[in-house]
């Protein structure tokens, strides 16, 4: 009898292929890393085909502006806190006693110790013409103080006895209140040639200014 040759199965799964026949399928194939072998050298099909997959890829363009991770603070107003620091000095240590205040009000106005109430009421009520006026709102402590000086010395060579000065409401200030109307304040009640200041009606200014009435000069009292 013939001899005879049969080949049966072990039922063993075949190998899996060699890693460089399925590497292309597998998901890292997404990645870069999948263009290095094992021992760390690029395959040129590998690298043929990387290239051919990115060829109609475009850089953005470079707008040279840096992206900040979190908004810039915002900026801190130096001069209206060294102001307002000011004001608050001031107004705790100046000349300005309780005379300062209206009966039953909070309108501003100052009246020399030993002055007749007399003289404040006829200032308010508009019995002293407005000779001049400066106005000083959007100045800095240093230059309004200077300005205000400046005219009042002025104002009393030239024999002028009320005049109206302006300061601001205040409304573009980060607080909404106005930080000169309190230096201002204070300033007029410490010059000797203040006698007297109330808050202007309001088609002088209002809130925004105030009325000043100044002691007469030297040449009008000797006359």
């Amino acid at each position: 009898m013939p001899a005879t040759c049969r080949t049966t199965s072990t039922g063993k799964p075949a190998p899996p292929p060699a890693p460089a026949a399925w590497r292309r399928s597998t998901p890292s194939a997404t990645s870069t890393s999948w263009l290095e072998a094992q021992d760390g050298v690029i395959d040129p099909d590998d690298l043929a085909a990387f290239r051919a997959a990115v060829a109609d890829a475009r850089p953005l363009p470079d707008s040279g502006r840096i992206q900040r991770q979190t908004p810039p603070p915002p900026p801190k107003p130096l001069q209206h806190l060294a102001d307002e620091r000011a004001a608050l000095h001031e107004s705790l240590h100046g000349r300005i006693g309780l005379q300062d205040r209206l009966e039953g009000g909070d309108e501003p106005h100052y009246l020399r110790s030993g002055l007749a109430n007399s003289v404040l009421r006829d200032l308010r009520r508009g019995r002293w013409v407005v000779q001049d006026e400066i106005d000083l709102h959007g100045l800095n402590r240093d230059e309004a103080r200077q300005l205000l000086a400046g005219f009042l010395a002025e104002a009393l060579h030239h024999g002028q006895r009320c005049v109206r000065v302006v300061h601001g409401k205040g409304l573009r200030s980060p607080q909404k209140t106005s930080i000169l109307r309190q230096l201002v304040r204070g300033w007029l009640a410490q010059r000797d040639e203040v006698l007297a200041y109330c808050q202007a009606r309001p088609h002088d200014g209002g809130e925004g200014a105030l009325i000043v009435l100044l002691r007469a000069a030297k040449k009008q009292r000797a006359a």
